[in-house]
């Protein structure tokens, strides 16, 4: 993002479990969704490009509506060269899709 424009959705998310694991969810550079054990990291600034900020989760990301619940099932999307380009994940009271778009993370609920 750069410094004149408003914050988009999130580069990165990280889901903690109850035991303090956190699992990253991000994009790689082939466009294939990654996730992973990971800890959070620092931001950064990537000069002229911007900064990247890592925070505490926003109402903005479809992850908040279902924090502290349990998760019930995950499934995942691949494509023919096995390459996972969606993950949805459900709880108690819904659905959040992590999926690629154009090497972005897009974040859904249902």
């Amino acid at each position: 993002m750069y410094d004149s424009e408003a914050p988009f959705g999130p580069l990165d998310v990280w889901l903690i479990d109850s035991e303090a694991v956190a699992t990253r969810i991000t994009t790689g550079s082939d466009w294939c969704l990654i996730v992973k054990t990971s800890d959070p990291f620092a931001g950064y600034v990537m000069a002229e490009s911007g900064r990247v900020e890592v925070a505490p989760i926003s109402c903005k990301i479809p992850f908040a509506e279902h924090l502290g619940e349990t998760v019930l099932a995950v499934s995942e999307e691949s494509v023919p060269d096995s390459r996972p380009i969606a993950l949805e994940i459900t709880f108690d009271s819904g659905r959040v899709r992590c999926e690629t778009w154009s090497g972005d993370l897009r974040l859904s609920s249902k």
